[in-house]
């Protein structure tokens, strides 16, 4: 098969049938006949499950794939990825927000610079001043704390060759950061800037970005630690070099320093210190925790599609099982 295009639906209500519709008209631009749609249902609150079944009935090129519940979307999105057969993948979200009629684009430049992923960039990024600010923050400190470098501004939308999909899915963390993840992938891959359309606000919430970020961070930087044990390392010789000027004084001049308060301040700022790095180190032993389990990245309550069952059953497996 030549072309598979991947998508996630989570209030994908009002877009799914217009996304449809244009991404299967991109798709046989591209490759004729010779293309697959998935659709991945990340337990969607609306009606787009049943959208996409009735689309299915009268599209033989299209695959719907329902996980058990919602496993966000990086995880269902990778869940589609595993299950795509093309030689080239091309994933993208379903809110029209990143257009289907890219692909030609992301095809072009693959072409001109024979990268194996293109992936897409916002020149701007989109949203209020807030967002922005931290989104832009969030790449910095990832980008300083991590040896492996991402882009900024990265959309979902992105073009893979078949040996590029192939590596991406050997790897099998738990918990999940796919601009990580890609980057980490290696091979050429080149930039394509977009112009991202805003059709509303995003569905991440201030806590589920900030739960990203330290995902993303602890999976892929260890430097924290060594932040950790070089702040420790600091502190204790400026208590021994203050203990010994304390007894100095002590055996010199017969007196010590008073102060209540500021022996209070000290003590309640070291247990604060103590509380973060114990915090800090609590959360990679979570992540050890989670990796080590060994649990499915998702698991699939129902997959229709117009091929036999062999089309998907080995990468479901090794998708959902491992």
């Amino acid at each position: 098969m030549k072309l598979s295009i991947v998508t996630t639906l989570y209030g994908s209500s009002e877009t799914l049938r217009e996304f449809h519709t244009r991404a299967s008209r991109a798709a046989a631009e591209f490759a004729g006949e010779d293309y697959e749609i998935i659709m991945v249902n990340d337990a969607s609150p609306d009606d787009s499950l049943s959208q996409a079944k009735e689309l299915f009935a009268s599209d033989p090129h299209l695959i719907v794939v329902d996980l058990a519940r919602n496993f966000g979307q990086h995880s269902a999105m990778m869940a589609g990825i595993g299950l795509a057969k093309g030689d080239f993948v091309f994933a993208l979200d379903d809110d029209l927000e990143e257009e289907p009629e890219w692909l030609s684009l992301f095809a072009a430049r693959m072409r001109e610079t024979g990268a194996d992923h293109v992936f897409g960039v916002q020149e701007r990024r989109k949203g209020k001043f807030f967002e922005r600010v931290s989104g832009s923050a969030f790449y910095s400190l990832f980008n300083a704390l991590s040896d492996t470098k991402i882009p900024p501004n990265q959309i979902m939308a992105k073009l893979m060759t078949r040996r590029f999909v192939d590596a991406l899915l050997t790897y099998q963390e738990r918990t999940f950061f796919l601009a990580g993840i890609l980057a980490l992938t290696g091979f050429v891959q080149v930039p394509l800037t977009c112009h991202k359309k805003s059709k509303g606000s995003s569905t991440y919430n201030l806590s589920r970005k900030v739960e990203q970020a330290i995902t993303s961070l602890t999976s892929f930087s260890t430097k924290p630690l060594l932040a950790i044990f070089f702040a420790g390392t600091g502190l204790s010789v400026l208590a021994l070099v203050l203990l010994i000027y304390l007894v100095m004084r002590k055996l010199i001049f017969g007196a010590v320093l008073d102060g209540w308060t500021s022996i209070m301040a000290l003590m309640t700022l070291g247990f604060g210190v103590v509380t973060a790095v114990l915090g800090i180190i609590g959360i990679y032993i979570a992540r050890i925790f989670v990796e080590v389990k060994k649990r499915p990245l998702v698991t699939i309550r129902d997959l229709l599609s117009h091929a036999s069952s062999d089309h998907t059953s080995d990468r479901t497996s090794d998708r959902t099982r491992k």
